[in-house]
């Protein structure tokens, strides 16, 4: 009785999992067919209107829906490469609905990042990235506005000066001598190296440290772990293919998760900057404390001239995302 009991269980698990796979088959399909039956529509709408052609450079032919998805593979610049070989230095792909036009030429890449740099600086953003309004704040993402020349000029005052950098200096040694050290031990007693780890917690050491005075991946701290790994967590969840980029139309349905995982990625990695922004703020209110000297004290400072300019009194931390600062 036993027996039967545990292979009725054992069927039903099982009838379980393969419903749950029809619904998913039947979703995937959905979406497919009312994609192709939303194109049809426009093409009908739009056949009779008159339109500007747009000349694109030539390419390889795209398929149906998917456009030339399938011809990236997995090793992206190789199959770039590969395709230019065939089409040209310049191209045209169709990536779903997206448009997009491949430069495989230096001379050319240089007229457009360089002679026509402010022509091209706006860039499609990663659905990925519009979590917590990161295309909006997130300095690398918008588009030259005033807040964009704004940072600029912070950055370029207070971090890439000759001066700052000089002063920073002595931080760029000893994470490097950290590094040297770290591998050193490894090698006397004959041990592999993880060098893509050790140089990426030597990176967001020597980031933490010029802008906030602290190790963000030390090995001694919890804290300081989990932070690495939201840092890894995010590059890992943007670099990810996203439906959502090639096919916008499902955006706002998020069918990955990513835009999801990312957000809650980016609350937590935030909450940390915020606690230690509040921790700094704590530390200035004390009569005769010390200042690091840093990027987030200049933030801080520059927040107070500016709240002293407006006339608020507000002891709340001013910028909650630190490399995000501005109006």
């Amino acid at each position: 009785m036993q027996y039967k009991v545990s292979t009725l269980m054992s069927f039903l698990a099982n009838t379980e999992r393969e419903r749950e796979r029809m619904d998913f088959l039947l979703l995937t399909l959905g979406l497919y067919l009312s994609w192709g039956l939303l194109r049809a529509l426009l093409y009908i709408a739009n056949r009779g209107k008159s339109s500007k052609v747009v000349k694109l450079p030539p390419g390889p032919r795209p398929l149906p829906v998917i456009g030339n998805l399938l011809e990236l593979g997995s090793l992206p610049h190789k199959s770039l490469a590969k395709l230019a070989s065939a089409h040209g230095p310049i191209m045209s792909l169709k990536l779903g609905s997206i448009t997009t036009v491949v430069v495989s030429s230096a001379p050319v890449a240089r007229e457009i990042l360089q002679t026509h740099d402010v022509s091209f600086s706006n860039r499609v953003i990663a659905d990925t990235l519009t979590a917590f309004r990161q295309d909006e704040l997130g300095m690398p993402w918008i588009p030259v506005a005033p807040l964009w020349r704004n940072l600029r000029r912070i950055c370029n005052v207070h971090l890439f000066a000759p001066k700052a950098l000089d002063s920073s200096r002595q931080i760029h040694c000893r994470k490097i001598q950290e590094l040297l050290d770290y591998i050193g031990k490894y090698s006397k007693t004959g041990s592999s190296v993880d060098i893509g780890e050790a140089g990426f917690t030597t990176m967001l050491n020597l980031l933490g440290n010029t802008i906030l005075s602290v190790d963000l991946a030390d090995p001694t701290s919890e804290s300081a772990k989990e932070f690495k790994e939201l840092v890894w967590h995010i590059m890992v969840e943007a670099g990810k293919p996203n439906l959502a980029d090639y096919f916008p139309v499902l955006k706002r349905l998020d069918p990955q998760g990513a835009r999801r995982r990312m957000t809650g990625y980016f609350g937590r990695m935030f909450d940390v900057f915020n606690r230690i922004i509040n921790e700094r703020l704590q530390v200035r209110e004390i009569p005769g404390s010390v200042r690091n000297n840093d990027m987030l004290d200049t933030l801080l400072e520059l927040s107070e001239d500016k709240r002293g300019a407006d006339g608020s009194t507000s002891n709340e931390a001013p910028v909650p995302q630190p490399l995000c600062w501005g109006d």
